[in-house]
């Protein structure tokens, strides 16, 4: 290959590896004839994958990027997920730059023997010798916690070998043993322990976890703060060990996962594959088509299954996946509720329709019917979620590659604007009963978020009244006087988000300002669109490129107000914890938060310095940053809780404790 080929390679891998996701997963290297020279995972695709290309590089990374053709990643749900799957990956193909130093690889298994006593330890090798075995486990440091805590809450015997013994060893003395050789304990005493360890193992792990973070608690109440960090580092061990794997399960039954995103007239489709219990790989395929999901997926499926690749005994799909939509919120009873229920039902019966046709279609063509499975089951479900997010990142790259033109071009047609809404700025509110409201200003250039260009506005004149119409007004009139007395370029498009009254409200102060700009408003309830002083709404398809760049537009201004009206609130809603600790009263909380403004700035504060600011103790300075990082991780845990679904709450999460979200770039 000519030198100008190789520079024009090289910058296409650097392309590639910039726009990675900045996700946990697996990346493949190909060379020119697509076999798999290289396989590694990352705990961010995009920072791995950007270190291949800066700075010096050792003898192998240089040999490894000129025999490179391209790169692909496969975004899996974390890092763990990542090395089990590079390590089918790497034994599956044999990969030229594996050899050396990955194939092969082993994890470790957690054992429990066969034996009247049994012992628990790690180890790499299985026997048949009726003994139990868990795992494979990648994170070896997290097994060894695992097992200290086996050791501690089910202290089982250590020797190899059971004798009988006059006396207990030192084992026994420092509570690490039951001393079974001693007769401490009865065999089915012991057999009782074991049960409790597999169950952990198994990870039947809710009632532990419940039950050592109350000691957690209880230990920082009690300043012991090495205690609470250990609990606290054996419940994180609990959790990353209990959880189901989606690329390793044992289950040898062949399947498919496939999972598709669609954006207008572009639906990716990924498929993963699971064989012999292990997910063999990922594969991607574009479309470009103005069919529904239904006749997309139909239309697929008898592209990608042929004799060469006849179907497995199960697929799984996730049907009604890549829409938009979702109901109106009206109740069934209403004109609006009927017609949402009436378009659900119309939704199901032509996924049933799709469904019938592919089986016949597999009947005909292979002589018997796969079974066609939604993913009732968490551990399917979780799969399909990781085949989503594929097709999603790869939807984002060929939307990107395209840019926004022609939805822009679609948007000032269906609004009637004098020229393609080039840069759109969106306004929104947010405030809770009058308190800390807050208004975001977000700019898009092209389709493109123009963060730098991202303002927030701490609104004066409704504080502690609820008036979204006044809030609007404000917050426009502080935008474009300014924008007027600066000379900055104005925007083509302003995007308000609500209805007819925050619209002719927004619309009266840019005529005030002497300012003819377009503007739109951006209805929540059922997508509509309106223009000032209008009659009707526009309603365009929810299927509508140029809708789909409002709302995107939408979104973000909501997402950045609320990022600060919810850090205004934490302080608020911070204080109880704070006045949970002994000697800290009303006064005493009101002065740290002063000092400190947030809980991540308390948590992260040397005592002495806390104790010397706020004139607190020593002792009552630990107390109170102990409690900030309880009540940071109590935080975290309560969102992981709500986006796996419903749960226990944590100690704290009445008061929420929502906001250590960033500030942003500026605020007005």
């Amino acid at each position: 290959m000519s030198h100008d080929g190789l520079s024009e390679k090289y910058h296409t891998l650097r392309a590639a590896a910039r726009e990675a996701p900045l996700k946990p997963g697996v990346y493949i290297m190909r060379d020119e004839e697509g076999r798999v020279i290289y396989v590694g995972k990352a705990r961010l695709l995009k920072n791995r994958l950007g270190s291949y290309f800066s700075g010096e590089k050792d003898v192998k990374t240089a040999t490894l990027i000129r025999r490179a053709h391209s790169i692909e990643t496969i975004i899996l749900a974390s890092e763990y997920e990542a090395l089990l799957l590079e390590n089918t990956l790497i034994k599956q193909h044999s990969p030229r730059y594996n050899i050396n130093l990955k194939d092969g690889k082993t994890y470790p298994v957690i054992r429990i023997t066969a034996e009247e006593f049994p012992r628990v330890f790690r180890t790499r090798h299985i026997i048949e010798d009726k003994s139990l075995y868990f795992g494979p486990f990648p994170n070896i440091q997290a097994v060894d916690t695992m097992l200290d805590l086996v050791e501690k809450l089910f202290p089982l015997r250590k020797c190899r070998v059971l004798r009988n013994r006059e006396s207990p060893c030192m084992y026994y003395h420092i509570g690490r043993c039951m001393a079974p050789c001693c007769g401490k304990i009865s065999a089915e005493e012991y057999r009782g322990h074991v049960r409790r360890v597999q169950e952990l193992l198994s990870g039947e792990t809710e009632s532990l976890i419940i039950n050592l973070t109350e000691k957690m608690h209880e230990a920082a109440g009690e300043l012991k703060f090495e205690r609470a960090a250990q609990l606290r580092n054996a419940i994180r061990a609990i959790k990353d060990l209990s959880g189901e794997s989606s690329v390793v399960d044992f289950d040898p039954e062949g399947r498919d996962y496939i999972s598709w995103a669609t954006e207008g007239v572009f639906t990716t489709f990924t498929v993963f594959s699971m064989r012999g219990g292990k997910m063999t790989g990922r594969e991607l395929f574009r479309t470009h088509s103005a069919a529904d999901e239904q006749e997309s997926l139909e239309t697929f499926a008898a592209a990608y299954y042929s004799p060469d690749r006849p179907p497995p005994p199960k697929i799984y799909l996730a049907m009604g996946n890549s829409g938009g939509g979702g109901g109106t919120g009206e109740p069934p009873e209403s004109a609006g509720g009927r017609a949402a229920a009436d378009g659900d039902r119309a939704a199901a019966d032509r996924a049933d329709s799709a469904l019938d046709q592919l089986s016949r279609w597999f009947r005909e063509q292979f002589g018997f019917e796969p079974e066609l499975c939604p993913p009732k089951e968490k551990h399917h479900a979780a799969i399909l979620s990781m085949a989503r997010q594929n097709a999603l990142e790869d939807l984002r790259r060929r939307l990107k590659e395209r840019g926004a033109g022609p939805a822009l071009d679609e948007l000032a047609k269906a609004l009637g604007l004098r020229a393609r809404p080039e840069r759109i700025e969106g306004f929104d509110i947010a405030q809770l009963d009058g308190k800390h409201p807050v208004a975001s200003l977000i700019s898009f250039k092209n389709g493109v978020p123009d963060r730098k260009n991202y303002r927030h506005f701490k609104l004066r004149t409704v504080v502690g009244v609820v008036d979204d119409f006044a809030a609007m007004r404000e917050a426009v009139q502080r935008r474009y006087s300014r924008l007027v007395r600066e000379g900055t370029e104005l925007p083509d498009l302003v995007l308000i988000d609500g209805g007819i009254g925050q619209v002719n409200a927004a619309k009266g102060i840019l005529d005030g300002l002497g300012l003819d700009l377009d503007v739109v408003g951006l209805a929540k309830r059922d997508e509509e669109l309106w223009l000032p002083q209008a009659k009707t709404p526009v309603v365009l398809s929810r299927r509508s490129e140029a809708l789909k760049v409002l709302q995107f537009v939408r979104d973000e201004t909501h997402r950045f107000a609320t990022t600060l009206n919810q850090r205004l609130r934490s302080g608020d809603l911070f204080f109880p914890v704070l006045e949970s600790v002994e000697g800290i009263g009303p006064k005493r909380a009101a002065a740290v938060m002063k000092a400190y403004a947030s809980v991540t700035a308390i948590a992260a504060a040397d005592p002495a310095e806390l104790a010397e600011r706020c004139g607190l103790s020593r002792g009552a300075a630990r107390a109170v940053r102990a409690a900030a990082k309880l009540a940071l991780e109590d935080q975290e845990a309560a969102k992981q809780r709500l986006s796996a679904g419903p749960g226990r709450r944590g100690r704290y999460s009445a008061d929420s404790l929502a906001a250590e979200a960033g500030m942003g770039p500026e605020t007005e």
